[in-house]
């Protein structure tokens, strides 16, 4: 029988979301659901992750740096090794090692909060808004992709 509240809804989150999927989500991916957020905000190139309940901080290592297309509008994206932010329900803030190329330049993602069926993306004072389903899936790192 399990005693932990903290188990018992990390497999809650865990079962919905495992599959036949080659790339299962890692337990990085299911926090984000717990917080109300798409797993694909983050590559599958996920290794290890920690997160300080209390804070909310949290760092995510990746297996190397990444980069990949955002959708929809197709965005160059680059991901460092290390990703790092604080999260709660529907806000991530203080985030670095996420940029994204537009209009020639290179921004960094520096907040994602959660609103309804869109995610705002916060580069400083600007803001951009996209609907979540397009970061239902976890996407592959350019060059990564896996065997089928």
């Amino acid at each position: 029988m399990l005693k932990s509240p903290l188990l018992l809804s990390i497999l809650l989150v865990l079962i919905p979301l495992s599959s036949s999927d080659p790339n299962p989500p890692t337990l990085a991916h299911a926090e984000l659901t717990n917080y109300g957020f798409p797993i694909g905000l983050l590559p599958v190139s996920v290794q290890s992750h920690t997160l300080n309940q209390t804070s909310g901080e949290f760092f995510v290592h990746l297996g190397g740096a990444c980069r990949l297309t955002l959708p929809p509008d197709n965005y160059l994206a680059t991901y460092s090794n290390k990703i790092r932010g604080k999260i709660e329900q529907g806000r991530i803030a203080e985030l670095d090692g996420i940029r994204v190329r537009a209009f020639f330049k290179w921004w960094a993602i520096t907040g994602i909060r959660s609103s309804g069926d869109n995610l705002v993306f916060e580069i400083g004072m600007v803001t951009a808004k996209y609907p979540s389903k397009n970061f239902d899936e976890s996407p592959e790192c350019d060059g990564h992709k896996s065997a089928a």
